[in-house]
């Protein structure tokens, strides 16, 4: 499942995905920094720059380098804002490419395992030229990236 709407110049992107786990497992994986990288598409050449704890924490300073279009890398810097040990946790971005990204890691049991919701929340810079990206690649980037991780998570833990 992945659905986008738009509010107030905002888009928000949920996604929901099952994994056969406990929610402690699930909480160890996402929870670490480190395994971003391994749920990200390669050719993405996602990297970590900052020193991180192998462990999500209120104030946490994450920065990245990533490539958001083909040969264009950028810096990104997340904040970790909240966190609800192993329920919840969301990261914010304080430099990078969207005017605002806001993205929650909802964790919580459910018959099959644990089902994990992703609520991401952003604002595109450039008013109505940020709007036309959106429509002309963004979306279809974010769901690219969201798709892959999907299928990432249930290769390695299905």
């Amino acid at each position: 499942m992945l659905k986008f709407h738009r509010h107030s110049g905002i888009y928000t992107l949920e996604t929901q995905t099952v994994l056969p786990l406990s929610i402690e497992e699930v909480w160890l994986f996402f929870s670490d920094p480190q395994n971003l990288q391994a749920i990200t598409p390669p050719y993405m050449g996602f990297e970590i720059t900052s020193a991180h704890s192998n462990k999500a924490y209120t104030g946490q300073i994450i920065s990245y380098r990533v490539g958001i279009l083909p040969k264009i890398k950028t810096n990104w810097v997340t904040e970790i804002t909240h966190v609800n040990e192993p329920y919840f946790f969301v990261d914010e971005q304080r430099f990078g490419p969207y005017s605002m990204w806001h993205h929650e890691h909802h964790f919580a049991r459910c018959k099959e395992g644990v089902c994990m919701t992703d609520k991401v929340s952003f604002k595109i810079p450039l008013g109505i030229l940020g709007h036309l990206a959106y429509t002309l690649f963004i979306k279809a980037k974010l769901t690219e990236i969201f798709s892959y991780r999907t299928n990432k998570l249930k290769q390695l833990f299905t």
